[in-house]
Parts: C-alpha cells; sequence; structure tokens
C-alpha cells in the first residue's frame, strides 16, 4: 500500500521537509502512546556539541524491535513514495520527550551530502496549536522555512543536513511533547 498525498512538502535548499497524517491507525497510535508515558527516560540527548549543559530527555528503541512497530512499515512507505528506487536503512531510532521549560536547540542530523533522512513521528493523544512544540526548519540563512506542528499521529521526513529545531510546549500545556526519531542511510 502506498503512502497517501503528504499534507505538507516544503523544498529548503537542497532538501525537503514532507509530513503525513494517517499513515498510523488509531489504535497503534494509542498503544505507541500508552507505551512511551512508561518508558525509562534519561537525561542524555544533546543537539550540538556545544550544547552539552542543556541535555534533554531520550530512550534509545533497539533496532530489531523498530523493525517490527507499525511505524516501521509506514515509515517505510512514506519514503518509498517521496524517494521512488531509492532504499534506505533505519541505524537509530529514539524518542525525545520535551516539556514546558525545557530548551532545545538548532541542529542537523548529518554531514552535508551524507543523504541520510530523518523521520519524525508525533505520538501524543491530543494536541492543541496553542501549545505549540512545533518543529521548525531552517534554510542557509538561518531563516524559517517550514514548520510541522505536533499531531496524533503525524510523521515528518526530511533530508537531515537541513537545519532544524523541536520547540517545547507552552506554558500552557500541560502534556510532553513525545517525538520518535527514526534516523535513515542511504542504502548504496
Amino acid at each position: 500500500m502506498a503512502a497517501p498525498k503528504p499534507v505538507h512538502d516544503v523544498r529548503i535548499d537542497n532538501g525537503r521537509v514532507l509530513a503525513w497524517d494517517g499513515l498510523l491507525d488509531a489504535a497503534d497510535q494509542g498503544e505507541l502512546h500508552s507505551i512511551l508515558q512508561r518508558s525509562a527516560y534519561t537525561r542524555s540527548e544533546i543537539a550540538r556539541p556545544d550544547t552539552a549543559d542543556y541535555r534533554h530527555w531520550a530512550v534509545e528503541i533497539d533496532l530489531a524491535i523498530a523493525a517490527q512497530m507499525p511505524i516501521y512499515e509506514a515509515a517505510q512507505r512514506a519514503i518509498a513514495s517521496a524517494h521512488p528506487g531509492r532504499a534506505f536503512r533505519l541505524y537509530r531510532c529514539y524518542v525525545n520527550v520535551a516539556h514546558y521549560g525545557d530548551m532545545l536547540f538548532m541542529h542537523e542530523d548529518c554531514l552535508p551530502g551524507a543523504g541520510e533522512l530523518t523521520g519524525l513521528w508525533y505520538i501524543c493523544e491530543e494536541w492543541n496549536p496553542e501549545w505549540g512544540g512545533e518543529t521548525l526548519f531552517f534554510d542557509s540563512a538561518k531563516e524559517v522555512r517550514a514548520a510541522v506542528q505536533p499531531r496524533p499521529g503525524r510523521f515528518a521526513l526530511f533530508n537531515g543536513e537541513i537545519t532544524h529545531v523541536g520547540r517545547p510546549p507552552n506554558r500552557v500545556c500541560y502534556a510532553p511533547r513525545y517525538t520518535l526519531a527514526m534516523k535513515f542511510e542511504p542504502v548504496r
């Protein structure tokens, strides 16, 4: 089954930011949300070496387990629709959790020219646009060129070399912002 048409498709410099709704059914999304609420997060993730004093909460997902989750097949369908004829291998999978007051920083997920993709699943029961939590994407001049809002089960896919930042929830939001990140490298 092919991925539906993306709700976002924005070109930034030499890359793209895409987002889909409806790739994951509500039952799978709800089960995943329940699991993430009980996971053992550690304050171990950093955006860049120069921001190492500002660690944020994350939990790693074993790749063998990730490959058995419904999100894996759905992500592969989205990748195939966005990059037909190319193959990508999952090399890292983890969950970030952010709360109001957390500090998150702009970063890139790979070196220029690496050809890697990042997939972000927004895992929540509900999300109000007033709560913030968007992922912002920047061009080479560090100007915002795209924003993807959290929504239950939304999947964003982008070139890993695009500078981006996940914004924490606003003060009026008491829910954590979960993003399940999947890092893919090209199969050469």
